[in-house]
C-alpha cells in the first residue's frame, strides 16, 4: 500500500532554481497597470511592432486553404530548406546544402536542440557577459556550465579574444555569438570573428578534433543593421552552426518558425531530438517563411528604414540627457544605456520607472552580472511612442 504524498509537490531543482525572466516581468506587470487605466509606453519588449507583411500572410492563408496542416518532414518542408540556402548564398557568397538546413519551432527552439545535441554534463560554454537572458537558461537544461566573458562598452560588447583563448579548456564545447546583438545592437567586427574562428579551430587540434569547440552564431538579427552589413559566421568558420529565423527581419514571431545550419556530423543527431522533442515544425507556416525570404525584401527595407529613423531618435534624446553611448548601436532594435549616475539597482530603477513615469524598459541585470547599471531600451515602437517615452524618461531623471 502506498503511503499517502504529504504536502505540496515541487518542482525540479532545475526549474526551482531558474530566474525569472525579467523583461517578461516587466510587461505583465506593465500590462496590470494598462488594465488599471494607465498610459504605459512599451519600450522594453524586443518584438516587431508591425504585422508581418502581406505576401507573407497571404501565402499563409494559400497553404491554410491547400490543406497545409499536418506534420511534415522532421528537418522541415525541402522547398523552405532549399530557399534559406539560397537566401544565405545570396546575403554573405556562402554556399549552403539545404542538407544541412533544419527548420525548428522558432530560433529558441533551434538553440535549445544544438545545446541539446552538443552538450554532456559539465561541459562549458562561452558567453558574453551581458548576454541574451535565455542562453544560460538553455546551457543549464543539459547540465553544461556557463562560463560568462566581461566584455566592454568603448570595445562594442564583443568577446575578446585573449580572454576567450584564456577561458578554453578541455571542457570547453561552444562559443555562442550574437551579431547584432541582444541586449546592446552591437556587432562584432569581421576580424574579430575571424580570430574567434580560428581560436575554435586551433582548440579542436589540440583536442585531436574528436570533440571540436563549436562556435554557434545567433543570428536572428541580420538585416536589420543600420550602417555597414552584418557578416555571417560560416564565412569564416564553415564549420560553424547558424541559429536564425524569420521572427526579428520579418516581422514573424507569432508564426513560431526558426532554422540551423549544421555541420553535416550535426544534422542526424539534431533530427532525431527534433523527432522525439517537437516532431516537426509547424506546416503552412514554411510556405510563408518561403515567401518571406523570396518576396518580402520592399517590405523589410521598409521596416529598416523605419528602425533606422527610431534609432537616431533614441540616440538623440538619450545625448540631450547626457545619457552618452560609447559604442553606437548599428543593429537590432535596442539601445543598453549605462544609467549607473542614477542608480546601484537597476532593477528597483526599472520598476520605479514603470510606476511612477508610465515607461517599460528591462533592468540590465536580465542579461547577466555584466549588465549592471544598464537599462535596455527597445525602439520596437512608433515615433510618437519613443518621444513621449523619451519626455517622461528625462523628466523622471531630473526628479
Amino acid at each position: 500500500m502506498q503511503t499517502p504524498r504529504t504536502g505540496p509537490a515541487q518542482p525540479s531543482r532545475r526549474a526551482a532554481d531558474m530566474p525569472p525572466f525579467l523583461v517578461m516581468e516587466v510587461l505583465e506587470r506593465a500590462a496590470e497597470l494598462q488594465r488599471q487605466g494607465r498610459s504605459i509606453i512599451h519600450l522594453e519588449v524586443g518584438e516587431p511592432d508591425f504585422d508581418s507583411p502581406p505576401v507573407v500572410i497571404e501565402a499563409g492563408e494559400r497553404a491554410l486553404r491547400a490543406g497545409r496542416t499536418h506534420y511534415t518532414h522532421s528537418l522541415g518542408h525541402p522547398e523552405l530548406r532549399a530557399a534559406i540556402a539560397a537566401w544565405h548564398l545570396r546575403q554573405y557568397g556562402v554556399e549552403t546544402l539545404p542538407d544541412n538546413v533544419v527548420v525548428t519551432m522558432g530560433s529558441s527552439g533551434a538553440m535549445l536542440l544544438v545545446c541539446a545535441a552538443l552538450l554532456d554534463p559539465g561541459d562549458e560554454v562561452l558567453l558574453t557577459d551581458p548576454c541574451y537572458a535565455c542562453y544560460p537558461n538553455f546551457v543549464a537544461a543539459f547540465s553544461g556550465v556557463s562560463v560568462r566573458l566581461p566584455v566592454r562598452e568603448a570595445d562594442g560588447f564583443q568577446f575578446d579574444p585573449q580572454a576567450v583563448a584564456a577561458a578554453t579548456t578541455p571542457r570547453t564545447r561552444a562559443l555562442v555569438m550574437n551579431s547584432p546583438a541582444n541586449p546592446t545592437g552591437t556587432m562584432t567586427q569581421p576580424e574579430r570573428m575571424r580570430e574567434l574562428a580560428a581560436l575554435a579551430a586551433g582548440a579542436a587540434e589540440k583536442q585531436g578534433g574528436a570533440r571540436p569547440v563549436v562556435i554557434v552564431s545567433d543570428e536572428i538579427y541580420h538585416g536589420l543593421v543600420y550602417r555597414g552589413r552584418a557578416h555571417s559566421i560560416r564565412e569564416f568558420a564553415p564549420d560553424a552552426v547558424v541559429v536564425s529565423g524569420f521572427s526579428k527581419l520579418f516581422a514573424m514571431t507569432g508564426w513560431r518558425l526558426g532554422y540551423a545550419i549544421l555541420p553535416a556530423w550535426l544534422v542526424r543527431p539534431v533530427q532525431k531530438l527534433q523527432q522525439n522533442l517537437f516532431i516537426s515544425p509547424p506546416d503552412f507556416a514554411q510556405f510563408a517563411a518561403i515567401a518571406a525570404l523570396e518576396q518580402a525584401d520592399a517590405d523589410v527595407e521598409r521596416m529598416r528604414q523605419c528602425y533606422d529613423e527610431r534609432r537616431r531618435l533614441v540616440l538623440a534624446r538619450l545625448h540631450e540627457m547626457g545619457l552618452d553611448i560609447l559604442t553606437e548601436p548599428v543593429g537590432a532594435f535596442y539601445v543598453f544605456v549605462n544609467v549607473r549616475r542614477y542608480t546601484d539597482d537597476v532593477h528597483r530603477f526599472a520598476f520605479e520607472l514603470l510606476e511612477q513615469a508610465g515607461v517599460a524598459v528591462t533592468p540590465g541585470v536580465d542579461f547577466g552580472p555584466g549588465g549592471a547599471g544598464y537599462i535596455r531600451i527597445s525602439y520596437a515602437n512608433s515615433l510618437a511612442n519613443i518621444e513621449e517615452g523619451m519626455q517622461r524618461l528625462a523628466a523622471f531623471l531630473r526628479r
